[in-house]
């Protein structure tokens, strides 16, 4: 079983809004084989509790203007790991220490990798 095309298509918006807000180390693992109730699972980095919540704050409204409504979030008060299940994509934004010490890459490291495609971030002089 592989991701559905809904997923993937929730997961490219997901993936801009988290790198329209510095969302850092953007990772998507393929979790349809292993994991009946979710397709993908994209991993986030903030640098601070306020860079974390503003990026999980930015998916989800960018995902509900996408017609995508969350079914679950956790997290958003401390800042440290915000979780935002919409269904068919489960996004997971960390602060990095958090990211580290959980390592959800390594718990799920039999799921394939889905390669992002992001905007390129235009640079000022």
């Amino acid at each position: 079983m592989t991701a559905s095309a809904h997923a993937l298509e929730l997961l490219k918006v997901a993936a801009a809004a988290a790198d329209s807000k510095a969302g850092e180390d953007l990772v998507a693992l393929d979790v349809s084989n292993p994991l009946p109730l979710a397709d993908i699972f994209l991993i986030v980095t903030g640098r601070s509790e306020r860079n974390v919540v503003a990026i999980a704050g930015e998916i989800e409204d960018k995902l509900i203007e996408a017609g995508s409504k969350p079914l679950r979030r956790e997290g958003r008060a401390d800042g440290r790991w915000v979780l935002i299940d919409f269904g068919d994509l489960v996004v997971h934004v960390f602060h990095e220490e958090e990211r580290m010490y959980y390592a959800l890459e390594r718990l799920w490291r039999d799921c394939p990798v889905i390669p992002l495609q992001l905007p390129t971030r235009e640079t000022q002089d």
